[in-house]
């Protein structure tokens, strides 16, 4: 048996301790004998026998320090920075660990470790640094539930094990944070409502503890392991919070409302001292700030941070005797940050930022407008500036895993938006820890996501890996989960396609980018040719996607014989058409080389199945709505009834996206439990209320009813209920609607077939013909 000597200072730190257990580990898994052993000299390390590692962090261990003023140690790179490594084979049998921190000695631990576990041998002619390219890297874990707990209003759940169960499971903590290793995240964010009720006492208060003393101290020592549990990965626990949020008992006791939309000189005392003891009990405990929602942070935004949660900050710091402050992460939601961060900074100088990166939705790799410029100006102001991939409302319930397309949104977040940092939702955030799939026991999504976190992690270290380089990289982890190279290379393939439609169809379709939609769910006619009624979000397409052409610019300007610009709805349609089925070809392929996780690819086959269906939902959909536009337009120049065969056209893909919609209910009712997280009144689109339009079953009879309604009884071509009756002001024109009615009834009941088209009068497909002809299903 081989025996290798390991050296670890005995002033080191418990990160490097934790990096030289991770190499021990390896070393033992190869058959080798580790002896520990403490600091060397450059004089008397060669009289050891055998090979040799040391661990520590450069100008700060000696024998480190001697081996590079020496010259024995020397870089070929940049000297590692505060997370950066670099591995040397030097003379005498020796591997030096020299990390830039405390930080970068583990990463460089772990990267050690992994290199001997895969060559099954120590590492030989070793001269190779690295180190992140973004300052933070971290997930979201929420304390958040599906529904509201009326009294308590939005995000209000006080922290329990009944509501909770998973937060005090310590087993799942520990597998979660060496996954989180495992990707070299360095934070960690977990967001409540209001969490000083349940983690700090106040005497002054004691009206504002939501629970009970058990749960109190249970609280309190979970946090207190957790921390430090964090810390011996190198990660920080952030804890994120709302304003002005206060305690259900604490507004009963003072007659308050749960919100505060402005400060009040209790509230601030209350936020002040809950603050401070929150920064006495934990100090290694990281603090966010989302200042807006309740708070009307354009009027009181400057001064409730500055005047009470500064305050609380110094307070807390000043009972601790620490004068370098710690970082506090602002979030930029809801807020002028530009103005709040332009008082803020004087103050207290150590301050992050973070702005969503496409709203709450991912729509693009070229995000753009407004909000680039709030992004960059955030960027400007010289501390780290996260961007943050929020809520995912055009993804859940899906699998996502598009390694391309988070490369490059991850390399815009980089170039476009100025970021250096990244704070990643899971793709079910109302619902952590677990999927939405229907199993049983129920999936983890860190387990299920793996390589949605996987891969944003791996281009937040670095964006700018060689693309060809990744798709070997990429083939080879799915190899590893599924047996065989050939299954790898086409689940990356079906995980590709399969990624561009969601982000394609929302930025051009949708009518927000928010959580106000659930994409999957499909929209109603209604809101494809009619979208104003439901107050669509500018920024969706102004700031969240390329340049190009909603529904009724791309009619208007067919109708004009104006070029188009960017991308037009046939575009988008016929291509996620396209990325549906070579999608649905990748996956059907890969199915005979799965050699294992056979019951995990069948849900990822699944998905991809309900993608295409919900793909031609949409598409048909859209290709009707087209027609439909035309003929509104033709209708209001020239008699409703006169353009009957326009109308008519608009039915074959308004039945065919029917019929996919049923074939995606009839799936997912099969495979998922629901389609949204965030089951509350919130969730507008496609209809109202998320808990009682959850799930493909509950929407398909509105869509069925829609169908049946439009097709039989079309209102004025307008497919929005109640426009004639908008439109007719006088008792002349309410006669006049009526007549329109009858004698639409009457041509209903003789509508014709489509017509293919020759050209002939009425017929809509001017420039975009062939790309507006109705189309088979394929997906089964």
């Amino acid at each position: 048996m081989k025996t290798v000597h390991l050296s670890v200072s005995e002033t080191a730190g418990k990160r490097e301790r934790f990096g030289a257990e991770l190499l021990k580990r390896s070393l033992q898994g190869i058959g080798c004998e580790v002896r520990e052993h403490g600091s060397w000299t450059l004089a008397a390390y060669r009289g050891i026998p055998g090979p040799k590692i040391v661990v520590g962090v450069r100008g700060e261990h000696p024998f480190l320090r001697e081996l590079e003023e020496s010259d024995v140690l020397l870089y070929h790179t940049d000297p590692p920075g505060a997370e950066g490594f670099y591995l040397a084979s030097l003379p005498g049998e020796l591997i030096a660990v020299a990390g830039g921190g405390d930080t970068g000695a583990l990463y460089g631990c772990q990267e050690l470790a992994d290199r001997i576990g895969q060559a099954g041998q120590l590492p030989r002619n070793l001269a190779y640094g690295d180190g992140p390219a973004m300052k933070l890297r971290g997930p979201v874990v929420p304390l958040q539930l599906t529904k509201l707990e009326p009294p308590r209003q939005t995000y209000e759940y006080p922290i329990t094990p009944g509501r909770f169960p998973w937060f005090y499971d310590r087993g799942m903590w520990l597998a979660y944070l060496d996954r989180l290793f495992e990707y070299r995240c360095n934070v960690v964010y977990v967001w409540s409502g209001h969490p000083f009720s349940s983690l700090v006492r106040l005497a002054e208060y004691p009206e504002a503890l939501e629970v009970t003393e058990e749960e109190f101290s249970l609280n309190a020592e979970t946090v207190r392991w957790l921390a430090e549990e964090c810390d011996r990965r190198g990660i920080w626990l952030v804890l994120k919070f709302y304003n002005i949020h206060i305690p259900l008992p604490f507004a009963r006791h003072h007659g308050l409302d749960l919100h505060q939309p402005k400060p009040l000189p209790l509230t601030s005392d209350y936020y002040i001292r809950s603050i401070s003891a929150f920064i006495r009990e934990y100090p290694n405990v990281g603090l966010m700030v989302c200042l807006g929602e309740a708070l009307q942070g354009a009027v009181y935004g400057v001064e409730w941070f500055n005047e009470t949660i500064l305050a609380g900050v110094k307070e807390g710091l000043k009972s601790l005797g620490r004068k370098e402050p710690p970082p506090i992460i602002v979030r930029a939601h809801a807020i002028p940050a530009e103005k709040v961060m332009a008082e803020a900074i004087p103050q207290y100088p150590n301050l992050f930022t973070e702005a969503k990166y496409n709203g709450e939705s991912l729509t693009t790799y070229t995000p753009r407008g407004k909000w680039q410029g709030v992004h960059r100006h955030l960027a400007s102001l010289g501390s780290v500036h996260l961007f943050n991939v929020h809520i995912l409302a055009n993804l859940e319930p899906f699998r996502y895993g598009s390694p391309d397309f988070i490369q490059k949104s991850v390399q815009a977040a980089k170039y476009r938006l100025h970021a250096n940092g990244i704070h990643l939702y899971p793709l079910f955030f109302w619902d952590w820890p677990y999927s939405p799939d229907k199993t049983n026991p129920r999936l983890k999504q860190i387990d299920r996501d793996w390589i949605w976190f996987a891969a944003w992690f791996r281009y937040a270290w670095n964006p700018d890996r060689d693309p060809k380089l990744e798709r070997s990289y990429w083939i080879g982890r799915l190899q590893e989960r599924y047996g065989s190279r050939e299954a790898g290379e086409a689940i990356l393939d079906a995980y590709e396609e399969a990624g561009e439609i969601a982000p394609k169809l929302l930025r051009r379709f949708g009518i927000t980018e928010g959580n106000r939609q659930t994409m999957s769910l499909g929209m109603t006619m209604s809101q494809l040719v009619n979208p104003a009624r439901y107050s669509p979000w500018r920024e969706l397409w102004e700031d969240q996607a390329p340049q190009g052409e909603r529904l009724d610019v791309y009619d208007e300007r067919e109708a004009n014989g104006q070029p188009h610009i960017g991308e037009t709805p046939p575009d988008i349609a016929d291509a996620a058409d396209e990325h549906a089925k070579r999608a649905l070809r990748a996956i059907r392929s890969a199915e005979r080389f799965v050699e294992r996780g056979r019951d995990e690819f069948g849900r990822l086959a699944s998905d991809i199945e309900a993608i295409a269906w919900m793909t031609q939902a949409y598409t048909h959909k859209v290709r009707a709505a087209i027609r439909i536009l035309a003929y509104k337009r033709l209708a209001a120049e020239g008699g409703f009834a006169k353009h009957a065969e326009a109308l008519a056209e608009a039915e074959p893909d308004f039945r065919r996206s029917l019929e996919a919609y049923r074939k995606l209910a009839e799936l997912t009712e099969r495979t998922y439990l629901y389609a949204n997280s965030m089951q509350t009144p919130q969730r507008k689109v496609p209809f109202p209320d998320g808990e009682k339009f959850g799930h493909w079953r509950d929407c398909l009879p509105r869509y069925e009813a829609e169908y049946s309604t439009r097709i039989s009884r079309p209102v004025c071509g307008s497919f929005g209920r109640g426009s004639c009756r908008r439109r007719s002001r006088t008792r002349r024109d309410r006669r006049r609607s009526r007549r329109i009615g009858r004698r639409r009834s009457s041509f209903c009941r003789r509508m014709p077939k489509p017509i293919r088209c020759g050209r002939t009068n009425g017929c809509l497909r001017t420039a975009a013909c062939s790309r507006l002809s109705s189309r088979k299903s394929w997906p089964g």
